[in-house]
């Protein structure tokens, strides 16, 4: 006996025939790129909802126009731990809101290679790639990419002429929350940095380190400071995180005839960290220490304070990349884009204890 054969799926022909329509009015319901009358959209809908037909085949649509409608996103180090920065989720959440028109979905790859040596990257079925600068292997990444001949733009990071990129001002930013903390009347800080390079060493960041630095966001924030504080110590941390803070912080702080009076931090996460050392020791946020952290992220573990720092547009930092994408991807002309980022003074800096 002969198995009965599956139902035949329905077309957007058949769709079409149903609602009394040509296909290509029927295609343009579907896809919304011109406006169509409201009675004549109800009438396709009905008849694709009653004939059970979802919609035109995604598959079909990227053969035909011979992409595969993903975007690479590449994030440093493994992407289990990529989500633990709270700079990352807006960030992503904005660069899907700017790839929205597109439709194009995101893939998110690692920077590092895999076991056989061979980064993910080379092979993924990407039109276009989004690279995070901050990384220590963006150089080879951006290689990757620009070998395949893929569009791709750049968040905070140089990528050389012709790329377009996404950036903050990092280095005015970071003097101006420096300015503020020299206003208070600090003179002995320390400053805590992001990982300045791929050996991710913490210490000490002397300048035969910082002559071999390779993550542009640490250099750019260091040198703000700097500008205000110039002989300002600078410690380098493994990854922006609470813990790595404590542990700078710590390092700063157990000399009591050496301490600073106030620590500028490169990131949220780390300041928390900082405080928490401080409140070990039995030092009071900010009698006894000014804590100043960058990014603007909620961070929780600091009970009422609220940590004054600068605040980056990360939502629109990412919707700028994603938009700057779709474009290239519709051949037109991309940009790039300098975003602001906003201080806010919170109750976690004061005046010196004297």
């Amino acid at each position: 006996m002969t198995a009965p054969s599956a139902p035949r799926r329905a077309t957007l022909s058949d769709v079409a025939h149903e609602a009394g329509v040509s296909t290509s009015t029927a295609s343009v319901v579907f896809s919304g790129k011109t406006k169509v009358s409201d009675a004549t959209r109800t009438r396709v809908l009905a008849a694709a909802e009653s004939l059970g037909y979802t919609g035109p085949d995604p598959m079909a649509a990227s053969l035909r126009r011979g992409r595969s409608g993903i975007v690479a996103v590449v994030l440093e180090g493994q992407l289990r731990t990529a989500f633990l920065d709270p700079v990352t989720i807006p960030m992503m959440d904005g660069l899907t809101d700017g790839l929205a028109d597109l439709g194009a979905g995101v893939l998110l790859l690692r920077d590092e290679p895999g076991d056989d040596g061979v980064s993910s990257l080379n092979t993924a079925p990407v039109d276009a790639a989004v690279l995070i600068g901050c990384s220590a292997r963006f150089r080879a990444s951006l290689d990757i990419v620009r070998g395949r001949g893929l569009p791709v733009v750049v968040i905070e990071g140089d990528a050389g002429e012709g790329i377009p990129r996404i950036t903050l001002n990092n280095h005015d930013a970071a003097a101006e929350i420096a300015g503020h903390i020299r206003d208070l009347g600090h003179t002995r800080v320390a400053i805590v940095t992001l990982p300045a390079g791929g050996d991710r060493q913490r210490g000490l960041l002397t300048p035969e380190r910082l002559a071999l630095a390779t993550v542009e966001v640490t250099v750019e924030r260091l040198d703000g400071v700097r500008e205000v504080y110039p002989d300002a110590m600078a410690l380098a941390t493994k990854a922006s995180s609470i813990d790595e803070g404590v542990i700078a912080g710590r390092t700063l702080l157990e000399d009591p005839a050496n301490r600073p009076t106030a620590v500028l931090a490169q990131s949220d996460l780390l300041a928390v960290g900082v405080i928490r050392a401080a409140e070990e020791l039995g030092l009071r946020v900010p009698e006894d220490l000014s804590v100043a952290g960058f990014d603007g992220v909620r961070v929780d573990g600091i009970g009422d304070h609220v940590l004054t720092t600068m605040v980056q547009p990360a939502v629109e930092k990412g919707r700028a990349a994603g938009e700057q994408v779709a474009r290239m991807l519709r051949g037109e002309q991309a940009e790039s884009l300098h975003l602001t980022c906003r201080f806010r003074q919170g109750t976690t800096t004061g005046a010196p204890a004297h």
